[in-house]
């Protein structure tokens, strides 16, 4: 990896926090940059740091985060997840601040009965506030083989893709007074747990113990970021390098926007700013505004 000073701009934003931006043109080592903190023997590093499984039984899931926090960036994660019936089970990869304004940007796979679709479930919170919750179906079965999941976070929007394909867009709204995450450093965490009670049809479909492990890989883990160390002092350079991380500015094109076209027309199956029940008085003022 390469470390460098990240943008001015950046650094602005956290007084008397010193950020480092992190080059990742390879596989983070999971031994190095990441660390289980719960499940005991249901977390397993494989294959020399390259492959990390997580395992789901009766008594306890398990889960690990990034030993880094984040200040904006890429993170990429290739995930297999739990094959055959899978009811009931959460697998997880997000960023999260910690304490009760915490801010995060979630993806949740939300498991079935065999047969049935796994639901993934996104959501952004900011100051502690969420309730921006958009759901999908994948084009393809995510249990026979690893895929790509990349969050894009910058301090204009939030991209969410699978396979390199944008599913989903959070613009910064500030402007019309809705809260955006961009002050608080992130860690990355992954988990697998159970969630009978409401993953699975609304928590009518409960998890079959018999079935049990439940075992979801993860592998190919990356980041192109700004890595916070608290402590030290702020520093103010920037460099070209820093300037030209595609992620710091990231949008879509009309490729991009219309690779979203599809993905919502036929795959969305639900989204907060079209649920006019839930929100009797008025969709949140976001919803107005251009999904790209």
């Amino acid at each position: 990896m390469l470390f460098f000073s990240c943008t001015k701009a950046s650094v602005m934003l956290l007084p008397c926090i010193f950020l480092v931006c992190l080059v990742a043109s390879s596989s983070a080592n999971f031994y190095q940059d990441a660390q289980i903190t719960w499940g005991d023997q249901r977390a397993n590093i494989l294959n020399g740091g390259q492959l990390l499984t997580l395992s789901l039984d009766q008594a306890s899931g398990a889960g690990f985060q990034s030993k880094n926090e984040y200040l904006f960036g890429r993170f990429d994660m290739q995930l297999k997840l739990v094959p055959g019936n899978s009811a009931g089970s959460v697998t997880t990869f997000y960023l999260s601040s910690q304490g009760p304004g915490h801010d995060e940007i979630d993806f949740e796979f939300l498991g079935n009965s065999s047969g049935n679709p796994y639901t993934v479930h996104t959501n952004v919170y900011a100051q502690g506030k969420g309730e921006k919750e958009q759901q999908f179906h994948l084009w393809f079965d995510p249990t026979t083989a690893f895929h790509t999941y990349s969050i894009v976070w910058n301090a204009q929007r939030i991209i969410f893709l699978v396979d390199n394909i944008p599913i989903r867009v959070f613009q910064n709204s500030e402007a019309i007074g809705i809260p955006f995450p961009k002050n608080q450093p992130m860690r990355v965490y992954a988990s697998l747990w159970n969630a009978d009670d409401w993953a699975t049809q609304g928590g009518r479909v409960k998890a079959d113990w018999t079935k049990a492990p439940f075992v979801a890989s993860y592998r190919n883990f990356k980041i192109s970021s700004c890595a916070v160390s608290a402590g030290s002092s702020c520093g103010s350079k920037s460099t070209d390098s820093a300037n030209t991380e595609a992620w710091q500015t990231q949008e879509l094109d009309g490729a991009g926007r219309n690779r979203l076209r599809w993905v919502q027309a036929k795959y969305m199956i639900y989204n907060y700013c079209s649920d006019v029940k839930r929100f009797s008085q008025g969709v949140p003022p976001e919803c107005k505004r251009s999904r790209f």
